[in-house]
């Protein structure tokens, strides 16, 4: 199976760069707050840690082929370090694609709407490479990671995995989004 690549990403107040292992040492300290870690658990990664784990996301798929790897690094559109990611991993369910996403902001840039920015920036590019649905975990007490996914027009499922709800949302398929119908990105 061939999945989409990756591709350079502006808004207005953001440059989202396809991820490289290069990027590990920037964001080594963007994940480095272990405020991060509240409401998903784990530790700050080490450089080694995180160069593994980039080496592994920039091949753009799982090992056996079955899900897509999309990944982008986060930092303002004049410059300056890397303050996030967006992720979307894409998997077909029959005929439809499905991205599930994730996104993450230092804890010093929290607050700012960038997380709304990068991730609607993201998701506006999947659909528009065929995302039919997507999905995102949220921690039920994590009321800033919720509000992201009400703004992409994601809604709370009762589906609960690791103590994480299952928001989603059905996309139009690309010939209805030109005859008007309401896309769900506000």
């Amino acid at each position: 199976m061939s999945w989409p690549r990756a591709e350079a990403l502006r808004t207005d107040r953001l440059s989202l760069e396809p991820l490289a292992v290069e990027h590990a040492s920037e964001m080594v300290v963007a994940l480095a707050p272990q405020d991060l870690y509240r409401f998903t658990g784990g530790e700050p990664p080490t450089l080694e840690e995180l160069e593994a784990r980039y080496r592994r996301q920039s091949t753009g798929q799982s090992e056996d082929g079955r899900a897509g790897w999309l990944n982008w690094i986060i930092r303002s559109a004049g410059g300056g370090p890397a303050v996030g990611f967006v992720q979307a991993t894409l998997t077909r369910e029959g005929a439809d694609l499905v991205a599930d996403l994730a996104w993450l902001v230092t804890a010093s840039e929290q607050g700012r709407g960038l997380a709304v920015e990068a991730a609607t920036a993201v998701v506006t590019w999947l659909t528009s490479m065929g995302v039919g649905r997507l999905q995102a975990y949220v921690h039920p007490d994590h009321a800033a990671s919720a509000r992201v996914a009400e703004r992409l027009g994601l809604v709370p499922t009762s589906t609960v995995v690791d103590d994480e709800t299952l928001w989603e949302a059905v996309i139009a398929p690309v010939a209805q989004r030109h005859e008007g119908v309401r896309q769900p990105i506000v």
